[in-house]
C-alpha cells in the first residue's frame, strides 16, 4: 500500500494520511512514481488539495507522517511535532527537536 500525506498549503503541516493501493502508481513499465498517487489524490479529494507520499517505514523523507506534522519542502522530509515537556529544543543541523 502506499500512502500520501494531505497538507495545508498555508503551512505544510499535515491534515491527514490516505492510503492507495500500489497498483494506482505503477506506470506502463512498472515503475512506482509518486506524481501517479498524487493525481490520485486530487481526484478523489479535490484539484486545489496538496499532496505528498510518505514512507510507513520511513525509508525516505525521514519519518513516516501524521497529524501535526510538518513537511519541509527545502530538505524533503516530515518534521515531527515538538514532544511535551519544556526541555525540547529545536536543533537546526540534525531537523529534529532533542533533549536537553
Amino acid at each position: 500500500m502506499a500512502h500520501f500525506a494531505e497538507l495545508d498549503p498555508a503551512n505544510n503541516s499535515v491534515l491527514r494520511v490516505v492510503v492507495i493501493s500500489n497498483d494506482a502508481i505503477i506506470d506502463q513499465d512498472g515503475n512506482e512514481r509518486e506524481d501517479l498517487g498524487i493525481a490520485l489524490c486530487k481526484e478523489l479529494y479535490g484539484t486545489e488539495t496538496k499532496w505528498v507520499q510518505t514512507s510507513y517505514n520511513a525509508n525516505f523523507r525521514r519519518y513516516y507522517a501524521g497529524y501535526g506534522f510538518r513537511y519541509d519542502e527545502d530538505h524533503d522530509v516530515f518534521i515531527r511535532p515538538k514532544p511535551s515537556g519544556n526541555n525540547w529544543t529545536w536543533d537546526p543541523e540534525s531537523l529534529d527537536w532533542i533533549q536537553g
